[in-house]
C-alpha cells in the first residue's frame, strides 16, 4: 500500500479538471463579480420588490439581481425580502422541515486546511477510524432516536477510501433498530454522503452502493484566500475541488450539494460564488445543486483562525444570507445546522431553509461515547467529558425538542425519502420544484412520516402539538384542489390510516 504521502499526490487527475473549463478557465471570476458587487450598490426600493417577483415566479436570479439583494441595508425592503424568502419557500416546498443526522467516521486527513480540528497538523486531536462494528452501533443510537436520514462524513485519508465508504453506508443501511415506543422498526432510509472530491470512477462507486446527495463544500470561493487557508493536501487545488459536483455528475450521482463556510471570507463574495457554481451546473448538467449549505464558522479544537477571522458573520447578516439565497435560486433546498445558538437556529428555519440536522454528534464514534458518558454520569454522579469535535455545535437540543420547536411554529417535520425511491431526482425533481409540484406530493410524505415520529418516538409534549399540527395538515389536504385529481387524496388518505395502524414506510 502507498504511503499517505504517495496517496495523496495521485489524487488529483489534471484531465478530470480540464475537461469542464472554458478557455482554460473556471467559471469564478473573481473581477467579474467584484464589478457585479460594485455596479448594484445602490439600488432602489422598486427594483428590489421587481426582483423578488422574479423569485416568486420560482426564476433563479442573476448576478446583477443578486448583487443588488446583496446592497440592501434598508430595514423595512430587508423585512419585505424575509417574508418574500418564506413566501418563496412555502410555495415551492410548503411548510416542512426535513430533518437529517451526521455520521462522522473518520477523522485521518492528509489536508492542512487552518480552520478545521482535523487538519493533519493538529496535534490535539485524537485520531480514529470507525470499523463497521461500530459505524452499525453508531447508526443504532441514531435510529432509537428518530432518524430516517443520514449524511454519512468523512475525512481526506487512503483508509477511509472510496472502497472504505461503500463500506460504510452498506453497513449503516443493514441496521434495523425496534423502535422504543411505537410498533416501528427503525433504520435509515437514505445516506447522503460529505467526502472529498474523488476521480469519476470513484464516485461511480458511490452511486452503485445507493448514496442519495453527494455535497462538497468549496469553503470559499475567494482564490487567494482559498490558497492561504488550504496551504498543503490534495484540497490546496481549488479547481479540483470546485469540480468536484461535475465529475459526480458525470458519475451518474445526479443530486449534488454545494456550501460555503461563511466566516472565511467576504460573505457577499461567497453568496456569488455560490450562485455562479449553481449557474455552471446548470450550463453543463442543466440542473443545478439539490441543496446548498451555509455553515458558519465556530471554534475548532487547534485553530486559531477559527475564532480570530476577520470575516466572522454577525447574527443579522446570517439571516440576510439565507433569505438571499433564498430568492437567488428559489427552487433549491437550503440547509441550517446547528452550528448556530438555538434561538439562531429558529430564526433562519422561519426565513426559508427546508433541511436541518438535529441532535448531532461530530465527534467520531461521538454517538456510542456520549451515552456511555451519559450513562456514567447518572451512574457516578460526576461530570461528562466532552470528545474531541471538528468543530462546536451550539445548538444541542435533542431531535424530539427540536421537532416540537418547529411545531410550534407551525412546520410539520420530515422524514420523507420518497422522491429517490420513486424516481423523483435529478432533473425530474428539479422540473417539479420549479413547477411547484414537488412540494405538494411532499406534504403528503411528510404527514405520513411525521405520523411515524409521533407514535414511535415523540415525546408525550410533542404528541400534544404534533397531534393537533397533523389535523390541521389533513384538513389543508382536503381543501386543495390538487390533492382532489384522480384518487390522489383517497390513496394518500388509506396509506394514512395503514401508518395509524402501524404499518410503516409507506410512502407516496
Amino acid at each position: 500500500m502507498a504511503t499517505k504521502e504517495t496517496w495523496a499526490e495521485q489524487v488529483i487527475k489534471q484531465d478530470e479538471i480540464d475537461k469542464y473549463l472554458i478557455n482554460g478557465k473556471d467559471f469564478i471570476d473573481e473581477q467579474e463579480i467584484l464589478s457585479h458587487l460594485e455596479d448594484n450598490k445602490n439600488p432602489d426600493k422598486q427594483r428590489i420588490r421587481d426582483i423578488m417577483q422574479k423569485s416568486l415566479a420560482i426564476e433563479r436570479l442573476n448576478p446583477d439581481e443578486v448583487a443588488a439583494l446583496l446592497a440592501v441595508d434598508d430595514e423595512d425592503l430587508l423585512q419585505e425580502m424575509y417574508e418574500t424568502a418564506l413566501e418563496v419557500k412555502r410555495k415551492v416546498y410548503d411548510n416542512r422541515i426535513v430533518f437529517f443526522a451526521p455520521l462522522y467516521c473518520s477523522n485521518l486527513c492528509v489536508n492542512s486546511c487552518l480552520y478545521c480540528g482535523f487538519r493533519k497538523e493538529n496535534t490535539e486531536e485524537k485520531r480514529r477510524i470507525l470499523t463497521m462494528d461500530e459505524i452499525r452501533e453508531e447508526t443504532r443510537i441514531m435510529t432509537r432516536e428518530g432518524h430516517k436520514r443520514m449524511i454519512i462524513v468523512f475525512g481526506e485519508h487512503q483508509r477511509s477510501n472510496a472502497d472504505y465508504m461503500v463500506e460504510s453506508i452498506k453497513a449503516a443501511y443493514s441496521v434495523q433498530e425496534k423502535s422504543p415506543k411505537g410498533p416501528g422498526v427503525g433504520n435509515i432510509r437514505r445516506i447522503n454522503v460529505n467526502a472529498a472530491p474523488m476521480e469519476i470512477s470513484e464516485l461511480k462507486k458511490l452511486w452503485e452502493a445507493g448514496i442519495g446527495t453527494y455535497q462538497v463544500f468549496q469553503e470559499t470561493y475567494h482564490k487567494p484566500t482559498y490558497k492561504i487557508v488550504h496551504p498543503a493536501g490534495p484540497k490546496s487545488n481549488y479547481q479540483w475541488r470546485l469540480y468536484a459536483l461535475h465529475r459526480a455528475m458525470e458519475a451518474g450521482i445526479d443530486d449534488v450539494a454545494t456550501g460555503a463556510l461563511f466566516g472565511v471570507y467576504d460573505w457577499k463574495f461567497e453568496v456569488m460564488g455560490l450562485l455562479y457554481h449553481a449557474m455552471d451546473l446548470e450550463r453543463q448538467f442543466g440542473i443545478g445543486p439539490h441543496t446548498i449549505s451555509f455553515p458558519r464558522l465556530t471554534p475548532a479544537s487547534g485553530s486559531k483562525l477559527s475564532t480570530k477571522s476577520k470575516y466572522l458573520v454577525s447574527d443579522k447578516d446570517m439571516k440576510k444570507i439565507v433569505a438571499i439565497l433564498r430568492l437567488s435560486v428559489p427552487y433549491t433546498g437550503l440547509i441550517c445546522t446547528v452550528r448556530e445558538k438555538p434561538e439562531t437556529h429558529t430564526a433562519l428555519m422561519t426565513i426559508g431553509c427546508t433541511q436541518t440536522d438535529a441532535s448531532s454528534n461530530i465527534g467520531i464514534g461521538g454517538y456510542t461515547d456520549a451515552l456511555k458518558a451519559k450513562a456514567l454520569a447518572q451512574a457516578k454522579g460526576i461530570k461528562q467529558i466532552k470528545n474531541k469535535q471538528q468543530f462546536i455545535l451550539n445548538d444541542t437540543r435533542s431531535l424530539d425538542e427540536m421537532i416540537r420547536e418547529m411545531a410550534k411554529l407551525g412546520m410539520i417535520s420530515s422524514f420523507c425519502t420518497a422522491g429517490y425511491r420513486c424516481g423523483r431526482t435529478g432533473d425530474k425533481i428539479m422540473g417539479l420544484l420549479k413547477s411547484c409540484t414537488e412540494g405538494k406530493f411532499c406534504k403528503l410524505n411528510a404527514v405520513l412520516t411525521f405520523r411515524e415520529f409521533l407514535d414511535d418516538y415523540a415525546s408525550d409534549e410533542t404528541r400534544e402539538i404534533g397531534f393537533p399540527l397533523i389535523e390541521k395538515e389533513l384538513a389543508e389536504i382536503k381543501e386543495m384542489p390538487f390533492y382532489q385529481k384522480g384518487k390522489l387524496h383517497e390513496n394518500f388518505l388509506k396509506k394514512y390510516e395503514q401508518i395509524s395502524n402501524g404499518e410503516r414506510d409507506i410512502y407516496i
